[in-house]
């Protein structure tokens, strides 16, 4: 969700630059602090907007707006000047002081200048909008570029842990075979008599079968398939889904590890985790 967008023009003799610049965020976000004052009336126009186009993110605004010639538009408020210029004129006359350099000095007060438009004008706004959306396309581009680098390095992150499931296999015919000679070792220790060979290998299957994972390791391959599916889908805000389906797949990877009863498998759970922990991280970049 991290990008740059940046669009500039000079319309109607006013000189525009825009720039906004996302990182990532749960929801859509804007700090709309460093707006022009010009365009200030217009912040929950801007605000709709960016959220229509970028959905997601803490988006930071900045928004620019002066004369091509560099100076500010500004008027006299001749009302305000005219009361400043009687009440001084007043003390003076009190103090019997001489008002003839007055004019300097009221001209320096609060309120006797105001600028000339105090909000940006409808026809000028609709301008600045198409300006706005220039520079968000510009900022999903950056996001497109990012994207296509994080589609890999989660690909990779799956196939990972897919080379890891196909590890388990062997590992798991073996551990059966430990865990049946360990039972009948324990069993011929204490030397019972007359044991009863077919209640022995039902109850043997009765135990394993509650140590076997092939359904996890199912579910666990549907899982990745599916992330994948939706990874690969057009559609564009897919983020949170995507971190949806990497806990069902973290759900499954903790039964594997909690089954697994076994030193070797125990090494290769951890190192499932450690690459499922690196997507979730990544998928809180993706919109």
């Amino acid at each position: 969700m991290t990008g740059f967008g940046r669009a500039e023009s000079t319309r109607a003799g006013r000189n525009i630059i825009i720039e906004l610049k996302s990182l990532n965020g749960k929801g859509f976000e804007a700090n709309t602090n460093k707006l022009s004052v010009l365009v200030s009336a217009w912040e929950i126009p801007i605000r709709n907007l960016l959220s229509s186009t970028l959905l997601r993110g803490t988006l930071d605004v900045k928004i620019n707006l002066k004369d091509d010639s560099g100076r500010r538009r500004a008027s006299l408020n001749t009302d305000v000047a005219t009361a400043h210029f009687l009440k001084i004129k007043e003390l003076a006359d009190a103090l019997q002081l001489p008002t003839t350099d007055l004019l300097p000095a009221l001209l320096q007060l609060p309120e006797v200048w105001s600028n000339e438009q105090e909000a940006l004008p409808e026809t000028e706004w609709e301008a600045l909008q198409d300006l706005i959306a220039e520079a968000a396309q510009q900022l999903m581009e950056h996001r497109r570029a990012e994207g296509a680098a994080l589609q890999q390095d989660l690909e990779n992150r799956l196939a990972s842990i897919e080379a890891s499931v196909g590890l388990l296999q062997p590992l798991e015919d073996a551990r059966m075979k430990r865990i049946r000679e360990r039972l009948l070792q324990a069993l011929e220790a204490l030397k019972l008599d007359g044991y009863d060979p077919n209640r022995f290998e039902q109850e043997m299957i009765f135990y394993l079968e509650k140590m076997d994972v092939s359904e996890e390791k199912t579910r666990l391959t549907q899982h990745i398939s599916y992330f994948r599916e939706k990874m690969l889908n057009t559609e564009v805000a897919k983020g949170k889904i995507l971190g949806f389906i990497l806990q069902e797949i973290g759900r499954e990877i903790n039964t594997l590890g909690a089954k697994a009863n076994d030193a070797e498998i125990q090494q290769i759970v951890v190192g499932m985790k450690d690459e499922l922990e690196k997507a979730k991280e990544q998928v809180l970049n993706v919109l």
